[in-house]
C-alpha cells in the first residue's frame, strides 16, 4: 500500500483509495496473476439459465471460487475445465485486505476479472456469501474504467467514479448488497497489461467466520 494513499467517501460506506498501489506493486501483482494463472486458466462463465457467455473472463484464487453457469451463481472448491484447486491468494492481497478492510477474517475468495474487447459488466449485488458483515475490497489493474455503484435496490440512484489502475474501492456495511458494475473500460490508458486491458482483484469472505 502506498504511504499516503488517500481515502475518499464515494457515498456512505464505499470508499476509494487512489493510487493505493504503486508501479513496482501493480507490477508484482501482475506477474502473480501471470503465475497463477498457468495453473487456473482465464474461462467464460455463462449466465444463469439463458446460457449466455459473459463478456468478461474470469478465474479465481483462494479456497473458494465464484461461478456461474445455467444452474445459477455459486462458489466451487476446484476450477470448471481443470477441475483442480484454485491457487493460493497472493500474500501481498491479503495484506491489503486487513489494512483496507478492517475485519479480522482472512478472504477466501480472489475473484479474478479479465476486460478486453469491450467487456463490461452489468449492475448486479455481491450476495452470495455468508459472510454479509465483511466487506467487498476491489483491485484495478490496468485500463481505466468507469465504475458505477447504487444502493440496494436496483432502483437506488448511482454514483459512478473512473477508476484507474493501482486504485483500491471497498465497499461494506449499509453499502455491503449495493448494486455496482462496469460500464465502460478506457482502452489504450494503460500499458501495465501485455496486449491491453483491464484486470479486476475482488476479495471477498464467503463462509462466516463464527461458525468455525
Amino acid at each position: 500500500m502506498t504511504p499516503g494513499a488517500a481515502r475518499v467517501k464515494v457515498s456512505p460506506g464505499v470508499f476509494l483509495w487512489r493510487g493505493c498501489l504503486d508501479r513496482a506493486a501493480q507490477d508484482e501483482l501482475i506477474a502473480d496473476v501471470a503465475d497463477r494463472t498457468k495453473h487456473a486458466p482465464f474461462y467464460r462463465p455463462r449466465m444463469p439459465r439463458s446460457g449466455k457467455p459473459f463478456s468478461v473472463e474470469e478465474t479465481n484464487f483462494g479456497s473458494h471460487g465464484w461461478f456461474s453457469d445455467e444452474s445459477g451463481y455459486r462458489y466451487e472448491r476446484v476450477h470448471p475445465v481443470t477441475k483442480l484447486p484454485w491457487p493460493d491468494i497472493p500474500i501481498s492481497l491479503v495484506t491489503l485486505w486487513h489494512a483496507v478492510g478492517n475485519y479480522a477474517a482472512a478472504p477466501e475468495c480472489c475473484l479474478v476479472n479479465l476486460y478486453r474487447n469491450g467487456a463490461r459488466m452489468g449492475l448486479h449485488q455481491d450476495r452470495d456469501e455468508a459472510a454479509l458483515e465483511a466487506p467487498v475490497v476491489s483491485i484495478s489493474l490496468g485500463d481505466s474504467a468507469l465504475f458505477r455503484i447504487g444502493g440496494v435496490s436496483r432502483r437506488d440512484r448511482t454514483v459512478s467514479v473512473t477508476l484507474h489502475s493501482g486504485d483500491v474501492i471497498v465497499f461494506g456495511g449499509e453499502s455491503r448488497l449495493a448494486h455496482h458494475g462496469i460500464d465502460r473500460v478506457m482502452a489504450g490508458t494503460s500499458p501495465l497489461i501485455a496486449g491491453g486491458g483491464r484486470i479486476n482483484l475482488t476479495l471477498r469472505r464467503v463462509t462466516d467466520p463464527s461458525k468455525k
